[in-house]
């Protein structure tokens, strides 16, 4: 098998399976999380009055992530920038708003959201490892899906691609979006990964608190989970009996 069709099996296989990558960052990120509780004097920020700065710092990165994806399935029409376990799906082309600034800017959102957990792990080299295995991981998914791009809208594929990166943003080429922001659409998609996000983040504070023998959790965590749940409660009970979030081509 040439190169070209290699890279592309491995995208298509790696798509399928991405809800691997974040299950492993987790696993590896608690562990090395509860090896610096038991062991403080191996991050030097453990057990200081800059803790819980770095802790809501590492929020901060997740929820930049969370704020690009918002961004996106904000604007864009209904059947792009996603696609279904076999098949990739684009009806039309994005090249206006933040699809303006970079190609892949969903993969550009989670890699921050999923850096910010990786750092939650306390250990600086835990982060730099992550950073390249999602590179080489979301590198062969980018490259199948620009191959199925390619083929499908030609030249003008090539047009947009050559002025505009794949994954760092270039902000000069901005170009306003051609549909109106959906709130209707993000709550749909997003209020889920908002949710899991700061559960995840709550878990962590949670873990910390235990091992060492604290009872002060975060209250911004605490809070937020709360109001989360009430909210995702509404949101189920507003889609199964109305049509409120339902909106025509979004």
């Amino acid at each position: 098998m040439a190169l070209q069709e290699e890279l592309e099996q491995q995208g298509i296989w790696l798509f399928r399976y991405r809800g691997v990558l974040p299950i492993i960052i987790l696993a590896v990120g608690l562990l090395l999380f509860l090896q610096t509780e038991m062991h403080p004097e191996t991050f030097y920020l453990k057990n200081s009055p800059f803790e819980l700065y770095f802790e809501m710092f590492c929020l901060g990165v997740s929820l930049l992530g969370l704020l690009i994806r918002i961004f996106v399935i904000g604007y864009v029409p209904k059947n792009t920038s996603g696609r279904t376990v076999k098949t990739q799906v684009a009806d039309s082309l994005n090249t206006t708003g933040i699809y303006s600034l970079v190609r892949h800017p969903l993969y550009l959102g989670n890699y921050f959201m999923w850096l910010g957990l990786a750092m939650m792990s306390e250990n600086f080299w835990f982060a730099v490892a992550f950073t390249l295995l999602y590179w080489v991981y979301y590198e062969r998914i980018m490259f199948s899906e620009e191959k199925f791009l390619r083929s499908k809208f030609g030249e003008n594929y090539l047009k947009w691609a050559e002025k505009v990166p794949a994954f760092v943003p270039d902000f000069k080429n901005f170009v306003k979006p051609n549909l109106t922001f959906s709130w209707k659409k993000v709550v749909r998609k997003e209020i889920n990964g908002l949710f899991l996000l700061i559960l995840i983040f709550f878990f962590y504070d949670y873990l910390g608190i235990l091992t060492e023998n604290q009872t002060d959790l975060n209250p911004f965590l605490l809070y937020s989970l709360i109001i989360l749940i009430f909210v995702i409660v509404v949101i189920k009970i507003i889609k199964k009996k109305t049509d409120l979030l339902k909106q025509e081509n979004r």
